[in-house]
């Protein structure tokens, strides 16, 4: 059974080829001849804002900056969560739940799903309260893998609830999607901690200029979309642990998806497959639509065919006119996006296949 868990990543040094760092202060912007990357920032240090030669740790250090600055956000460093995905069969509860007792712990949510309880698929998501977790982590993992984990063939994962997921959000030039997840994320809405921004239009800049988030403007053509996702991989790879595409308005190859190795939550408007293309609103209008909706995923290479994280609708009127219609959809974009990656940032998302299970 292949992982349906996305391996953790941490903050890398990968070289990050002639990229311009520029005072946001200024209002001013550095762009490279050779790479054709902008970068913008809101916050940093006097090294950076001495005009130097371009180098490589650039981008590197500013990200680096960011996530040592993350906190825990949990009120207990002594909450863990456990992720399985295993065939079915009987007795996999009563294991977990008697080497979490034996070490200590304490369960306080459990949720468990069966496909077939006879040659099905079984999934398990359980948060425990452990007195001094933190220090006994790596021993209490190791112990999992030998007692339960093997035995059952699991896939499994312990996480830390109180650590947010580090983020990399990509858009285009709605802005819809983009500023409600940088401001829930501001609140502590979400359990992430935004670190970049990238789009392939300079539009939304000072928008995420102004919530303290680096922005950087990768253009991207038909004859130069493979060297602009290889400059997006190289910002990407080993720095975050989740890619959201809040209304980035490309296809990602196949290529940057296993070169990014993290999951991509993409969103879209729930008419397709119909009015497919630009100006759906319009379209849909014509054709006098009584609901309108989104839809939240996984990216895959298959255009908006990945696993569903979450759906939503609401109804529209002949008495809506195509604006109003839009507006509509933005807004119910806005509120699926939230909650798809909330829920992923909970761990409450596990794939299956083509589907999810979300908890």
């Amino acid at each position: 059974m292949s992982s349906p868990f996305a391996s953790p990543s941490h903050v890398g040094s990968s070289a990050i080829s002639a990229v311009h760092c520029v005072n946001a202060s200024t209002k001013t912007r550095s762009k490279n001849s050779s790479s054709g990357v902008t970068v913008s920032a809101s916050r940093m240090t006097g090294e950076m804002r001495r005009a130097r030669p371009a180098a490589a740790p650039d981008m590197a250090a500013i990200l680096a900056g960011r996530f040592a600055r993350v906190t825990r956000r949990s009120l207990t460093p002594e909450q863990g969560r456990l992720l399985v995905s295993c065939p079915d069969r009987p007795g996999i509860i009563a294991a977990v739940s008697r080497f979490l007792s034996d070490q200590g712990a304490n369960i306080i949510e459990s949720d468990q799903y069966s496909t077939d309880p006879v040659g099905g698929s079984f999934f398990l998501r359980t948060v425990f309260h452990r007195s001094g977790l933190q220090a006994v982590r790596h021993d209490l993992q190791q112990q999992f893998a030998e007692e339960v984990g093997q035995p059952f063939a699991m896939d499994w994962r312990f996480t830390d609830p109180g650590l947010p997921k580090r983020a990399a959000l990509m858009v285009s030039r709605e802005d819809h999607c983009l500023v409600d997840l940088l401001w829930r994320a501001r609140r502590d809405e979400l359990d992430l901690d935004v670190g970049l921004v990238i789009s392939n239009h300079p539009d939304l800049a000072p928008d995420v200029r102004a919530f303290g988030v680096p922005f950087v403007h990768i253009p991207v053509t038909r004859d130069t979309k493979a060297e602009a996702e290889r400059r997006q991989v190289e910002l990407l790879a080993g720095n975050f642990d989740l890619v959201v595409m809040a209304r980035y308005m490309q296809i990602l190859s196949a290529s940057f998806l296993e070169a990014v190795a993290v999951p991509v939550i993409n969103i879209h408007h729930s008419f397709l497959p119909a009015f497919a293309g630009a100006g759906p609103y319009k379209r849909a209008h014509d054709r006098g639509v009584k609901l309108i909706g989104a839809t939240a995923h996984y990216a895959t290479e298959e255009l908006d065919e990945g696993p569903i994280i979450e759906q939503d609708v609401v109804r529209a009127s002949h008495r809506d006119s195509a604006e109003a219609l839009q507006r509509r959809g933005a807004d119910v974009e806005r509120t699926v996006l939230a909650r798809a990656v909330q829920w992923h940032c909970e761990d409450r998302v596990v794939r299956d296949g083509e589907r999810t299970i979300v908890f």
